[in-house]
């Protein structure tokens, strides 16, 4: 079984999200969990440099590299199935605690203390604070892609999303939101 960490992880690849929605491009967790670190990092950086906060740039980052890794072992759930009510909330939170405990136990002892913190999510509240806004921000970010190639099943899920970025009290947010969004609406000429 400790041998089997790294292979779970490759796995992430082959798990869909948004499943319950027609897709015009389909996603998986391992694409999904690059563009959370990308952004996450982006957060890390405007929050440090343009609001002089102290945001750990590293754990920040590492924290996002591994938060998803417990959907190794679970599948990825969707979040009107995952929040539908308090018990199934609950009772999801139990399970993806526990895979992510069964990704941890996986590791070799001499490995496990690099690892575990971000897996388990263990890290300073506003590390998981800006982790969550870049997965928010992501999703959002789906949502426009999915409109912009045609796809209007993602309309409600990109208003929701977006309503939940507008209230969270994070600058950081504002200022990607404010200066990179209109970039994903372009084509790659435009981009050029």
């Amino acid at each position: 079984m400790k041998k089997s960490f790294y292979a779970y992880m490759s796995r992430l690849k082959h798990i869909k999200r948004w499943s319950l929605m027609r897709n015009n491009m389909e996603e998986n967790v391992a694409e999904h969990s690059f563009d959370v670190v990308v952004v996450t990092h982006a957060l890390a950086l405007i929050k440090n440099n343009v609001y002089g906060g102290s945001v750990p740039e590293g754990e920040a980052v590492l924290a996002a590299v591994y938060h998803e890794t417990g959907e190794a072992i679970t599948g990825d759930l969707p979040t009107p199935i995952k929040y539908y009510d308090e018990d199934i909330t609950a009772a999801y939170k139990k399970l993806e605690r526990r895979a992510e405990q069964t990704m941890v136990d996986m590791l070799p002892d001499e490995m496990r203390g690099g690892i575990e913190k971000y897996v388990l999510g263990n890290v300073d509240p506003y590390v998981k604070k800006i982790v969550k806004a870049a997965d928010k921000i992501c999703a959002y970010i789906k949502c426009l892609e999915e409109k912009k190639s045609g796809n209007l099943e993602f309309e409600k899920a990109g208003a929701r999303i977006l309503e939940t970025l507008h209230s969270l009290d994070m600058p950081e947010v504002r200022y990607f939101m404010d200066h990179f969004l209109d970039g994903y609406m372009l084509t790659l000429d435009e981009l050029n």
